[in-house]
């Protein structure tokens, strides 16, 4: 088998996501990655979940988390009816996770002892995206035997069939192969241009199609490193924060039917402007993008196949695109094909795999919404009319108001946001569900009471045990901290 990649030398690479799942650490070690060199070469931090401030209310001062861990006894007992009932003041994810104690102290996932991608806390990476572009194609082209032709596509050439035959470059001619994986970007050159494979819109749903994005170098060399995105709701959209060792990647991501290009910018300088992390001595250039959000009706066509923004994008909350790119990558990699005829076969099932998964994706960002209590703008009322929420949704909502989310409730055995991932952001929006009789006997209730108390313990060894975040990563760089 062989692999090559056909990289244009003048297209710029988007390089604005910086965040990733904890599936990022299976995926580097299978490559033969060392973490070590990762984090150096890739100016990456560690990532144990996501915070969000001002989704709720509006106010800056109220918050909750996404962590990366399963609540504690989440898979034994069913915690949510004993935590409405003995922690009410408590936030869900402090009940039953160390993280949220972690995150906010700054706490690092792990001891400088720990093995390679091994994890005390369940983490991910923030990473610096351009530097890591550069690190995987030195990494795959010299120890993977990945085969690299800088050139620009100026041709697809079909076969007979109907295939794609090959890709005429500029200056390496045609270049043929069996299977094409298209990664063209939002040109979705292979897929959309040549097999026009039509795109399926969601800003209906999901209204954000505008990001301006800057890079804020830190006001002093050892100021903390966040150890979670910070989503910082606005007025029409929602404000990205992400530490990295020597900058902070800070965006803007908004409704243009809400709110106006200038607007937008303003309200993002104004945020970088009041940290006082951030260094105001040089002038941050502000970059602009535009998208559509939303994916094609079909993923794999004939002997294409795309993976990334070709086969769609919807925003960055939840770092949702980069883990579907790994899996696809995964499928792919696991049921690569033996023949043409099974090619068919694997595409029906890839297709039929990745549209459920684009569609849970599209709800679960969509329940960050639709729960809000701000009234303040149009954009967040217009987020609950009953008529941008999708009917699956719509449903899952009336049933939580007597039962938590369940695995009942996800048919897949590999989810791509696990029933935990709903409880954590519906019982952060303040969602309330009236317990049935049966969740509340004493024999669950005493499960529950001893999960959060194994907790409470767990959270003070491990921020006794446990280092901040720029800590770690100086040790991991330099050897030292």
């Amino acid at each position: 088998m062989r692999v090559t990649l056909i990289e244009s030398p003048d297209v710029a690479t988007i390089g604005v996501g910086e965040g990733t799942w904890p599936s990022m650490r299976d995926t580097l070690g299978r490559i033969g990655v060392s973490e070590r060199d990762f984090i150096s070469e890739c100016s990456a931090s560690f990532k144990q979940g996501s915070k969000f401030v001002g989704w709720r209310t509006g106010d800056d001062k109220e918050f909750y988390y996404h962590p990366f861990s399963l609540p504690q006894g989440y898979l034994k007992a069913n915690l949510v009816p004993y935590w409405l009932s003995e922690h009410p003041n408590l936030s869900f994810a402090s009940a039953f996770s160390s993280q949220e104690a972690l995150c906010q102290l700054g706490k690092a996932p792990k001891q400088p002892g720990t093995p390679e991608f091994a994890a005390v806390a369940n983490y991910a990476y923030h990473l610096d995206a351009g530097k890591f572009a550069l690190f995987l194609q030195k990494h795959c082209t010299q120890k993977l035997g990945v085969q690299h032709v800088l050139d620009h596509v100026a041709g697809v050439n079909s076969a007979e069939n109907g295939d794609i035959a090959s890709l005429t470059t500029r200056g390496h001619g045609d270049i043929q192969a069996d299977l094409f994986i298209d990664c063209t970007g939002v040109a979705s050159l292979l897929l959309g241009r040549h097999f026009d494979v039509p795109f399926v819109s969601q800003k209906k749903v999901l209204f954000n199609d505008r990001a301006i994005a800057m890079q804020v170098p830190y006001a002093r060399d050892n100021d903390p490193i966040s150890s979670a995105t910070l989503a910082t709701a606005r007025g029409a959209g929602w404000i990205w924060d992400i530490g990295l060792p020597t900058r902070r990647g800070i965006g803007y991501v908004y409704s243009s039917d809400h709110e106006a290009d200038e607007q937008a910018e303003q309200a993002l300088r104004r945020y970088v402007q009041a940290d006082p992390r951030s260094s105001l001595a040089v002038d941050i250039e502000a970059r602009r993008l535009k998208f559509n959000p939303g994916f094609r009706r079909e993923f794999w066509h004939r002997n294409c196949v795309a993976v990334g923004m070709s086969a769609g994008f919807i925003e960055p909350l939840e770092a949702s695109a980069i883990a579907l790119v790994e899996m696809s990558a995964a499928m792919i990699r696991d049921e690569l094909p033996a023949n043409r005829k099974v090619m068919e076969i694997v595409a029906k099932r890839f297709n039929q795999r990745f549209c459920y998964r684009w569609e849970r994706v599209i709800e679960f960002l969509k329940l960050h919404y639709v729960l809000t209590n701000r009234m303040d703008s149009k954009y967040w009322t217009d987020h609950c009319r009953e008529e941008s929420i999708p009917d699956r949704l719509s449903e899952l909502l009336e049933l939580w108001k007597y039962q938590p989310p369940s695995r009942h409730d996800l048919i897949q055995t590999d989810e791509i946001f696990p029933s935990a991932s709903y409880q954590y952001v519906l019982y952060g929006m303040g969602f309330k569900t009236r317990p049935r009789p049966t969740s509340c006997h004493r024999d669950n209730f005493e499960l529950a009471h001893r999960y959060f108390k194994e907790n409470q313990i767990q959270v003070e060894k491990q921020i006794d045990g446990l280092t901040d975040n720029r800590t770690l990563i100086d040790y991991m760089i330099r050897g030292t901290g």
